[in-house]
């Protein structure tokens, strides 16, 4: 189990972790701890929530932090995902075609221009992020969204043979990565709805719109899930989550 936590961290994350021997056995445990990659970031966000109101930091730098911060710890794995699936969408070329764009290393113009529309909105979203209650709803939100993910990723049928994510998802003991998932769905939808009932109910609905999509254009325009279908899932769920706080804010 060890050696799983530490692939997962190595993986998802730029935290520092020992090196191992990416083993099948391993492997197949190393997706229930991708949830825990999203608990440290929200950690990391509580922190800087907590020192900007101990320093009397205001106006735009709390938020940019938040911002900032997922991308820094997880070294914009999921962000690259983003932008090549947008890239992908927006070239409206054949399944085939929108596949080999999802591989191409290069990054196209759609991908810069979401990319940046997606820290704009994320960016003026967390500006409602402004106590340590409201923090705890979006660090959960980081760990829903890695619950959820890993769900869809031991569930749902992968669009290629290859590929980084079919390498977790082959290795995976799916029944194993099921449970746990639901544990880390359950534990963190309680979480959010404990901090507040309408707030955190509104972010759930969120969440749970945007797995519905990432369901629906996985299946229709790619034929399955890939790892840039995982990355882009991610970044839309963590934002629709951040939006949905800041519009329940006038509400309580």
């Amino acid at each position: 189990m060890r050696d799983s936590f530490v692939i997962a961290f190595s993986t998802y994350s730029r935290i520092p972790m020992p090196r191992v021997e990416w083993g099948e056995r391993a492997m197949k445990y190393a997706i229930c701890f991708f949830p825990l990659v999203g608990a440290a970031v929200g950690v990391c966000a509580l922190l800087w929530v907590w020192l900007c109101g101990a320093l009397g930091l205001t106006g735009l730098l709390p938020a940019a932090g938040l911002t900032a911060l997922p991308l820094l710890l997880t070294g914009g794995i999921h962000m690259d995902g983003f932008c090549d699936t947008v890239d992908a969408l927006s070239s409206h070329q054949t399944r085939e075609r929108m596949l080999e764009i999802l591989k191409d290393s290069h990054c196209g113009a759609f991908a810069v221009i979401f990319a940046g529309v997606w820290l704009l909105l994320y960016t003026a979203a967390v500006q409602s992020v402004n106590s340590l209650r409201e923090a705890g709803l979006l660090a959960l939100g980081f760990v829903l969204s890695r619950a959820l993910s890993g769900l869809a990723l031991a569930n749902w049928k992968g669009a290629r043979p290859s590929g980084m994510l079919q390498a977790f998802a082959d290795a995976s003991h799916r029944k194993a990565v099921t449970i746990t998932m639901v544990v880390f769905l359950v534990l963190s939808a309680a979480g959010m709805l404990l901090l507040s009932p309408i707030r955190g109910g509104v972010a759930l609905i969120a969440a749970g719109l945007a797995f519905l999509h990432y369901r629906h254009i996985s299946y229709s325009r790619f034929g399955g899930i890939t790892g840039d279908l995982a990355g882009y899932f991610v970044q839309l769920c963590e934002l629709a989550v951040a939006l949905a706080l800041a519009f329940t804010a006038p509400l309580v």
